[in-house]
């Protein structure tokens, strides 16, 4: 198997160029994630982001090259966010099994930061280029992922009888669920990853009785 640098590399960005203020790339990326999120990239023309923005299109491209290159930067927030975690949980010095832990903790923060990016990338399916890239870096980050969980059983941290492709799936999956129905709050993020990783990795079965749960 090609190694990641071997793979092909995505399309170069373009240098970041400078507008009027309130109307630099990063306003131009903002107003196209919202939209891409409302109607669907598919729906979404250069002439809406510029009606969002309250600029002409002509303007708009002044920023980017098209709507694609928008979709590579929004996709890219989101997984460079991802990778970085899992950088910095790497230099951890504890077992595999808090390491794991903590990626899917900082996951939850990360998607909680930079939700409309991660809403955007999860919703992409590989219809060009672009997408098939960041495809191929969301599993790379799946690999991660399932790396640490083979190193936990390893460890003896995890039960062996558990496949750990699958039990990666399943810890992102419940990450990713999030996007469906959580909406970032101020001081949020912070409990729902602590609910996240409880239940993950403790479960909802209690260690000792407690009294009925009154509604």
């Amino acid at each position: 198997m090609a190694s990641s640098s071997e793979k092909a590399s995505p399309p170069a960005r373009e240098p970041r160029k400078r507008g009027r203020p309130g109307h630099d790339q990063d306003a131009v990326l903002a107003a196209a994630v919202r939209l891409f999120n409302e109607r669907g990239y598919d729906y979404t023309s250069m002439f809406d982001i510029a009606v969002a923005l309250g600029i002409t299109k002509s303007s708009v491209y002044h920023h980017i090259s098209g709507k694609e290159q928008l979709l590579q930067m929004a996709m890219d927030r989101a997984l460079d966010g991802l990778f970085e975690a899992a950088d910095e949980v790497r230099a951890l010095e504890v077992t595999a099994l808090e390491r794991l832990e903590q990626l899917i903790r900082r996951s939850v923060l990360v998607l909680s930061d930079r939700f409309e990016y991660v809403t955007v990338l999860l919703r992409v399916r590989g219809n060009t280029e672009v997408e098939q890239h960041a495809l191929e870096r969301r599993r790379e980050f799946d690999g991660l992922v399932t790396e640490l969980v083979k190193q936990a059983q390893a460890e003896g941290g995890v039960r062996p009888d558990i496949d750990p492709p699958t039990a990666a799936r399943l810890l992102l999956g419940m990450v990713n669920s999030l996007t469906e129905w959580y909406r970032p709050r101020p001081g949020g993020a912070e409990s729902i990853a602590d609910a996240v990783t409880t239940l993950a990795f403790e479960g909802l079965r209690s260690s000792k009785p407690f009294p009925p749960y009154a509604s």
